[in-house]
């Protein structure tokens, strides 16, 4: 598979009875026996799992499944019930109960001294909308996910900063962000016509921090039909928000298609894919486009879409450097949606740690008509298949940024549009560039580019700023297939922005 990795390294519960809280241990409270912990019985377990059918977990009773919306939303985990809430730990624990979409639970326990003690769930864990309901989850013991609390914004106030719930989705924002797109643990067969598979996490271990760390480390025991996987998330809050994954798997059957370092995220309408149904905003998305910074050294950008009909993409490379999903629109006008805060959403960024060999990263463009849709997803997907019998690691850094990170004086598309070239029936693509090398100007650049299934009519470069250029390209397509456009701007022959691609359809 070309997967070798090397191993990178990462640097008091509190629970109510009634009124009374208590700011210990769960060891010292003697909740529940403690068992040896250890990343190596993570490894163990997801081994020995993978040498077993798959079974589904069970769900939880008909009473919680029967929960509306509204219902479950008011199922609250009680503040005074925090994991280490009000110790000098400064990361605290809260939980999410299983009901309406999250039919299962999931075991989740802390990491105390090297031993692991359930979470406590009892009736005065959560908040319900009735005590019929908070006596059935405290006899079903399990959980939904959970999320971590830390000082983030404010020294004096614990800002919720990542979950851990449902499958194997995971997200997280970084200094003033508010909550966008996720990342997944593993992705399975995405668009396939057999159907995608769903991988799980089953199983979490929270380890205590120290008093002073800055950083927690979370383990996840991975389980779906065709594999099971082992997980180590080392999480530094911060600005960028930082998470150091490694990660085994062991197939139970051979894996054609698998997505690794997966992102899903919502692409709704745009500046270069207009709204089909009236909508008084300007935008509304999680994510404008997807970057990729190649084996070879090349910066790439691809314009996000929501298509009439389920696109893929593939973008060949060989031990890529890095991509992800980027919001490059800071401002509140550019959505004009002032309940939404799309502008604050955060980006998300995956550095492969060691070589991950041939392959592409994918990109699956869903329809969709609404924003409460993730339409989007993209990940790396490895040319050789995974086999049964022996494991395969790969590790990545995932960081949560404002946008991907970029060379200095390396222009990056600030926007992308499409229209129609005045006076004709061509179709006509606007392409803005900030952040060109002050000695550079719009005069001065040679543009590569390229249109297939079909020509290129006109390119016309405009100066608009100091740094910031406007590039048309008119062109016309052959047939009524997609068209396919490269636009990469040089100087004296080296490239001084991201190559520009876009999949143009009638």
């Amino acid at each position: 598979m070309g997967i070798s990795l090397p191993q990178t390294a990462f640097r008091a519960c509190l629970f109510g009875i009634g009124a009374i809280v208590i700011n210990i241990s769960v060891a010292s409270a003697g909740y529940a026996q403690g068992s040896a912990f250890s990343r190596q019985l993570v490894l163990d377990e997801a081994r020995l799992l993978s040498e077993t059918a798959f079974v589904n977990p069970p769900k939880v009773p008909e009473a919680l499944l029967q929960l509306d919306y509204s219902q479950y939303r008011r199922i609250n985990y009680r503040k005074k019930a925090a994991i280490w809430g009000g110790t000098p730990t400064r990361f605290s624990v809260e939980m999410f109960a299983p009901g309406n979409l999250y039919a299962s639970g999931v075991d989740i326990s802390v990491v105390e001294n090297g031993k692991a003690f359930p979470a406590p769930v009892n009736e005065t864990s959560f908040d319900a909308p009735s005590k019929e309901i908070s006596s059935l989850l405290a006899k079903v013991g399990k959980l939904a996910g959970f999320r971590l609390h830390y000082p983030l914004n404010r020294a004096d106030y614990e800002d919720e900063f990542i979950v851990f719930q449902g499958a194997s989705y995971f997200r997280a924002v970084s200094k003033g962000q508010t909550y966008g797109l996720s990342a997944r643990g593993l992705a399975v067969d995405v668009a396939e016509p057999t159907g995608e598979e769903f991988p799980i996490f089953r199983k979490f271990w929270i380890e205590r921090p120290s008093s002073q760390a800055d950083a927690i480390v979370v383990h996840a025991l991975l389980d779906s039909p065709r594999v099971t996987g082992a997980y180590r998330f080392g999480i530094y809050p911060n600005d960028p928000t930082r998470m150091e994954v490694e990660a085994t798997l062991f197939p139970r059957a051979v894996l054609k298609h698998i997505g690794l370092g997966a992102l899903t995220s919502m692409f709704h309408f745009g500046s270069i894919d207009r709204a089909d149904i009236p909508d008084y905003r300007d935008a509304v998305y999680d994510s404008t486009g997807l970057a990729i910074h190649t084996g070879a050294g090349e910066r790439l950008w691809r314009p996000l879409s929501n298509p009439a009909d389920l696109q893929v993409s593939a973008f060949m490379d060989k031990n890529p450097k890095g991509f992800g999903l980027a919001l490059r629109d800071r401002t509140p006008e550019t959505f004009e949606d002032q309940e939404a805060g799309y502008h604050t959403r955060p980006s998300a960024w995956i550095t492969p740690l060691g070589e991950w060999g041939e392959g592409h990263v994918q990109l699956v463009e869903i329809p969709t008509r609404s924003e409460a849709n993730d339409n989007i997803v993209a990940y790396w997907r490895p040319k050789l298949p995974l086999a049964p019998g022996k494991p395969y690691k790969f590790a990545y850094r995932l960081t949560w940024p404002n946008d991907n990170p970029l060379p200095a004086n390396f222009a990056r598309v600030r926007r992308s549009a499409y229209g129609l070239k005045l006076g004709t029936a061509y179709p006509q693509m606007v392409v803005d560039y900030r952040g060109l090398p002050q000695s550079v100007s719009a005069k001065d650049l040679t543009l590569d580019t390229s249109v297939g299934n079909g020509r290129v009519v006109e390119v016309v470069t405009h100066s608009v700023t100091d740094d910031h250029v406007r590039i048309f390209l008119t062109f016309e397509p052959e047939d009524a297939g997609p068209v396919e456009i490269r636009l990469q701007p040089k100087f004296q022959g080296a490239a001084v922005g991201e190559t520009w691609l876009y999949r143009w359809a009638n």
